[in-house]
């Protein structure tokens, strides 16, 4: 595992997160769908911002509707774009020792990934102003 597995892995479980309702953070964190994972600082990374954006999800979420168009309501927001934006947004605004255009730049590539193309632009923007206005 790598710093963007680890971050994809986190993604991975926020989004398993929302869509089970909020479970509780221990049955994401153990990142049972990955295969032959073993304990190392990469995977520990994954936990911190997993677990660090779940025990942060109220002011992450004001954070990103603070940053959407008017006529933009954050339920609209694409699930996987937004597990992308609250573990990059948990990284800008609490890892400060990471730079923000490797953040940035992972979650655009991220997306792409994961097959939300036409996202790019907007997670780019939510987290290029959350950056210029919080860092």
């Amino acid at each position: 595992m790598n710093r963007h597995d680890s971050r994809v892995a986190a993604i991975q479980g926020l989004y398993s997160w929302d869509l089970n309702e909020n479970k509780e953070a221990a049955d994401v964190t153990s990142f049972n769908w990955i295969e032959n994972k073993k304990e190392d600082d990469d995977l520990t990374f994954a936990r911190l911002m997993l677990c660090g954006a779940i025990e942060n999800i109220n002011e992450i979420d004001a954070e990103i509707k603070s940053r959407l168009s008017p006529k933009w309501e954050f339920s609209r927001v694409n699930k996987v774009a937004l597990a992308i934006l609250r573990a990059s947004a948990y990284s800008l605004l609490y890892q400060k020792d990471l730079e923000s255009a490797i953040i940035i730049n992972e979650a655009v590539e991220i997306a792409k990934s994961f097959g939300i193309d036409d996202q790019t632009a907007f997670i780019n923007g939510i987290l290029d102003r959350l950056a210029k206005e919080k860092r």
